[in-house]
């Protein structure tokens, strides 16, 4: 069997609770030694904070397929181990504010200085620059500052909160991967590693396209719920049923729409696919008395068969046991915990789980020893509680 696509990189991952954790877990999930590098303390937050609904905590769902270390990194001793690790690592991943780091004495140009070929990922709500670096912010923070949460919800309304987390996982997860693998790619050819600076903020505006289009073409975004994609086009939108659940159409491809209003037995709105303005909110209103005449499981009938681009707007227990997610083996056990498998599938890389989410420094003798620290070595750092 082939190796896993990033066995024989090695991540020391600084980072806490959400975005960072789960960017380590995808390199991890891909063959990546990831060392958690945790404090003495309390550790990461989120093995207590994460416990919203019961007693699973979200960090069990981000942090399998890791090695924990505990470390103090306010000792000297502390620094000079984590220094020791990072001469071997490929990759340090970070999430404290601009400049936490460096006062430690383990920021980039410390690191680079014993070991060139090192790709640093800082993740922060604004980035290493601006009036606004310093600041603290949480994703609704980011949402605000990039326009997008300006653009979420109803017209006439109030700007909606997601029950995602848009700025941490789009900003601080997938971003950073992409930022970091580059600069590893050009590492293994170079030898020479290079700094990356993420910010959350900063990756929900560069994807807000459509509302920055309009500011081009218009000198302004269009008021929340009245652009084409979020309310002003009927052929894209979310339609209740007679008992309270809803529908997603989105049939706005010629083909789609007259198959979909063949589907809802009305085909003379067959001409309107691409209304707007006051008839598009016509043509709305009479898709909304279409919809209310039936149920959920009516129209769920109604379009299993019809190739229209309409779904049904599952429930979050419907998902997990959707047939189409189920066939992709979407939802995986890892040690009892029901966890969300990755999102890729590469050929000749069957996911695995290697790991349960580590116990806080549950690794950390062994991780040491592999950097060459002796018995004794290890046992003058308990003694000291620098692990």
């Amino acid at each position: 069997m082939r190796p896993p696509p990033l066995a024989g990189i090695r991540v020391l991952d600084l980072t806490r609770l959400l975005p960072g954790p789960l960017a380590s877990m995808h390199l991890a999930d891909l063959g990546a030694d990831v060392i958690k590098v945790e404090d003495t303390g309390a550790g990461d937050y989120a093995r207590t904070a994460g416990a919203l609904h019961g007693a699973v905590s979200y960090f069990h769902l981000v942090n399998r397929n890791k090695r924990s270390i505990a470390l103090d990194l306010k000792q000297a001793a502390g620094v000079d181990a984590f220094k020791r690790l990072a001469t071997t690592a490929d990759v340090i991943l970070e999430g404290f504010r601009p400049g936490v780091v460096d006062k430690l004495g383990i920021g980039y140009q410390v690191i680079a200085a014993i070991n060139p070929r090192i790709v640093y990922c800082a993740i922060t709500g604004y980035g290493q620059n601006g009036p606004y670096r310093d600041r603290a912010g949480h994703d609704l923070n980011y949402l605000g500052y990039s326009g997008l949460l300006d653009q979420i919800g109803n017209a006439g309304g109030a700007p909606a909160v997601p029950n995602f987390q848009i700025g941490d996982l789009l900003g601080g997860s997938l971003s950073a991967l992409v930022g970091l693998l580059a600069a590893v790619i050009d590492a293994r050819g170079s030898g020479r590693g290079r700094y990356v600076d993420v910010s959350m903020t900063d990756a929900v505006f560069a994807h807000t396209l459509f509302p920055f289009q309009a500011v081009q073409g218009l000198g302004e975004a269009l008021p929340r719920g009245e652009d084409l994609l979020s309310g002003g086009m009927p052929s894209y939108g979310v339609y209740a049923t007679n008992d309270g659940r809803h529908f997603a159409v989105s049939a706005m491809e010629p083909k789609f729409w007259q198959t979909f209003c063949d589907a809802i037995e009305r085909p003379d709105l067959k001409p309107f696919a691409f209304a707007t303005g006051g008839e598009g909110q016509r043509i709305r209103r009479e898709l909304e008395a279409a919809f209310a005449k039936r149920n959920f499981a009516e129209w769920t009938a109604v379009f299993e068969h019809a190739d229209c681009c309409v779904s049904p707007v599952l429930r979050m227990e419907e998902s997990t046991t959707n047939a189409q997610l189920v066939a992709r083996e979407m939802v995986v056990e890892v040690a009892g915990i029901k966890q969300l498998a990755p999102p890729y599938k590469i050929s000749e890389h069957p996911f695995e789980a290697r790991l349960p989410a580590p116990e806080q420094g549950q690794h950390s003798a062994e991780i040491l020893r592999e950097a060459g620290f002796s018995d004794q070595e290890i046992s003058r750092l308990r003694e000291q509680n620098t692990i």
